[in-house]
Formats: structure tokens, sequence, C-alpha cells
């Protein structure tokens, strides 16, 4: 069977939809469209309150509070100020207890120590048991008062100043007995070192407590070098070594005293011994057999020359506390070495604190005075009865401190 085509006209489709669209629901539409205004409104809503709130910010941080250009943006907020720390509480007051003054501080000018050696005149020997009354200090004629005093019995810290030099064997003999003399008295606390002088000073070994190395060092001055005998470098170059170490030091001088061919001259040698605190020089004069000889022993110098080297030794000794001694056989030298040791380990210390505070740099002039329990000279006896003659040895001066020291 043949199905008959359906044919519709365009009018009639249109008519079909037109009446379709009005039997739709109308709701979907209508809620899309309300939802859609509904936000429009609400976006407006919000642009408007933020456009209030940035003129608000304006209206309260104007300016660049808040961040650098003048921007304050929503993120340029403005600095909060740090609080204020409270006041510090006011200090306290400290009462003294009843009857205690107020506390002060004092600073004192520096104090003089003076060794003091007491010997008899005839026999060199240490006069003990004096007490602090029976000395008095002069510094420059003027009377200082004493803060310190002790008779004292300590080990030595020396240096063995040998001449050696080829100028004649009978003064190299002396030197030889006198460094051999001087170690035998040597205790085991003792420091010592050796050096020699010709044309240069040369240590033979430093400061040790260990006599052999002492002695081995003696024995190897076999061959003597040179002719010159440059006391006054020897001396120069001894003293600026001891300075930098503390103590009390010794020096032990051992040689003719003349003087050749040095680079420093005598008055820069005394200035030196001047300057240099705590130390006491011994000086011992070699060759007094030959010099007493005279013209019959071969190499000894002419007498105007040895006369005036005596007296420079002398000076050394003089200036520093020490003694001289002019030995004139070798077997004298151990007698010597006893006076000396009982001069360095025996003495009394004086403290004082000087009257003149000045800080000048100037040379004072030091003088020891014993006198009795009245303030007389004292006056001594053996048990005999019989007066004894005493000297009093210490050292003639200092020089004082500069302001700079």
């Amino acid at each position: 069977m043949r199905v008959p085509h359906l044919r519709i006209s365009a009018s009639a489709a249109l008519a079909v939809l037109l009446s379709l669209t009005l039997f739709l629901p109308q709701t979907s539409w209508g809620q899309y469209t309300q939802q859609n205004q509904s936000q429009q409104q609400n976006q407006q809503q919000q642009n408007q309150q933020q456009q209030n709130q940035n003129q608000n910010q304006q209206q309260e941080t104007p300016g660049s509070a808040g961040g650098p250009g003048n921007d304050n943006g929503p993120i340029a907020l403005p600095k909060k100020s740090a609080p204020a720390a409270p006041p510090p509480p006011p200090p306290a007051t400290v009462k003294n207890p009843p009857g205690m003054g107020n506390l002060s501080l004092r600073v004192d000018v520096p104090v003089v120590n003076v060794d003091v050696d007491v010997l008899t005149e005839k026999d060199h020997q240490f006069i003990a048991n004096l007490q602090q009354d029976n000395f008095r200090v002069f510094e420059n004629g003027v009377p200082q008062p004493i803060i310190g005093f002790q008779q004292v019995k300590a080990p030595i810290t020396a240096v063995l100043l040998l001449e050696f030099a080829s100028n004649s064997w009978y003064f190299i003999q002396d030197m030889w007995q006198a460094a051999w003399s001087f170690t035998q008295q040597l205790q085991p606390q003792d420091y010592v070192a050796v050096e020699t002088y010709d044309m240069h000073t040369e240590i033979l070994t430093d400061f040790t407590q260990n006599k052999s190395v002492i002695q081995n060092a003696i024995e190897s001055l076999q061959m003597p070098t040179w002719d010159e005998t440059n006391v006054f470098d020897a001396l120069y170059t001894t003293l600026d070594r001891l300075s930098r170490i503390p103590g009390r030091k010794y020096i032990i001088l051992v040689g003719s005293g003349r003087d050749t061919f040095s680079r420093i001259t005598l008055d820069k040698c005394l200035q030196k011994i001047k300057e240099t605190p705590n130390v006491t020089i011994f000086t011992i004069s070699t060759g007094g057999f030959a010099r007493a000889m005279g013209g019959m022993m071969g190499g000894v110098p002419n007498t105007i020359g040895m006369l005036q080297a005596d007296n420079e030794m002398q000076t050394y000794a003089r200036m520093t506390g020490g003694m001289w001694f002019e030995p004139r056989f070798q077997a004298e030298f151990p007698d010597v070495f006893q006076q000396i040791n009982a001069s360095i380990r025996n003495q009394y210390q004086l403290t004082y604190r000087p009257t003149d505070t000045k800080m000048d740099g100037t040379y004072r002039r030091i003088r020891i005075q014993l006198v009795d329990n009245e303030g007389r000279p004292l006056r001594m006896e053996n048990q005999k009865h019989k007066p004894v003659k005493y000297m009093v040895i210490a050292r003639d001066g200092y020089t004082a401190q500069l302001p700079v020291q």
C-alpha cells in the first residue's frame, strides 16, 4: 500500500509554532532574567561601597603616611608608633654606715727602693742587726721618710763580663783566675750569664743555674783574636739587656778597664748607668802584678792610661753601689769574691716616697747616713770596746720618671 505524502505549507508551520509558544511555561526565562538583573545590582552596590571606603582612607591618611611617594592605596597602611618606654627609676642612694666617712681614691707617686751595704772597712764584713731608726735617707740634701725596711739574703742574678783581648798574657791569667773563683762560690739558686768583649761583645752562655755550663764557657776562652778592649760598648750593651729583666741584677766586670775603640763615649756610658735601675756593678781590675813590676813586664800599657782606667772602674762601682777591687796577686781573688758574695747576699733594703713629686726626668742624688737613738752619727765598737770603722755602700742616685712613662 502506498502511503500518501504529507504536505504542509509554510503558513501552516508558522501557525503551529506560534501555538506551541503560547502553551510553554513562562517561569524559566523569567527567573534567568531576574537573577541576571539582581547580580548586576549587587555588583553596582559593591563598587559603590569600595569607592566610599577609598574616599574615607584618603581623608584619614593624607600625604605620605603609610608608604613612600604618597602611596596611600589599600596596602600602604600607616605605621603604628611604638609605645613609649617608661622612665628609668631614680638612682638608689646608699648611705655609709655610722661613723664612716666618704670613700676616696688616691694615686701616690712612685716609691724609691735603695739597697744598702754596711761593711767594716778592715775586712769588708757585713754588719747585721741594724734597725730602721739607724738609717737616714737624704735626696738632694732633703731628709726623706722611710716607709719600708728589711734585711734580705737572697739568690743573685748576675752577668760575668770578662775582657778577653790579645794584649797581655798576665791580664788573661788574672781574668781566668777571677772567673774560676767566682763560679766556685755560686749557689744552686743563682742565675748567671757569661759575656766576653774585645772589639765585639759575645754571649758565651745565657742565664743558667748550671755551674758546669758556666765553667765550660770559661774554659773555652783559649785564643784571643783582637787587641781592642771596647769596655764602653760592652757595658752599654749589657745594661741595655739587663733593663728588660725584672728585679735586682749585678754585673761582675773583670778587665783592665781600658777602652781603645768603642763607638759609645764615656759620657753616654755613664748616662746609661744612671738611667738603668736596679743594677749594681762590681769591678775587678786585672794585671795588678804586671803593673806593679812596671817596665820589667812586657805588654803592659802606660801608667797614665791605666790610672785613667782605674778611675773609670771605680766610677762604675760607686755610681751603682758596688765595689772596686785591684788585686795584685792571683791568690787574692777568692777573698775578693767572698766580699762580693757577702755584699750581694746580705743587704738592707730601704723604701721611701720622695717629697719631690715632680716627674721631670732629673737625676737626684741619694745619701745614706747611720745614726744612733739620739740622732747623732752611729759609733760602733768591737768586743774589746775598740771603735770599728765602717762604710755605707749604696747607689748615689736615680733618674726621676717622666710624665710619659
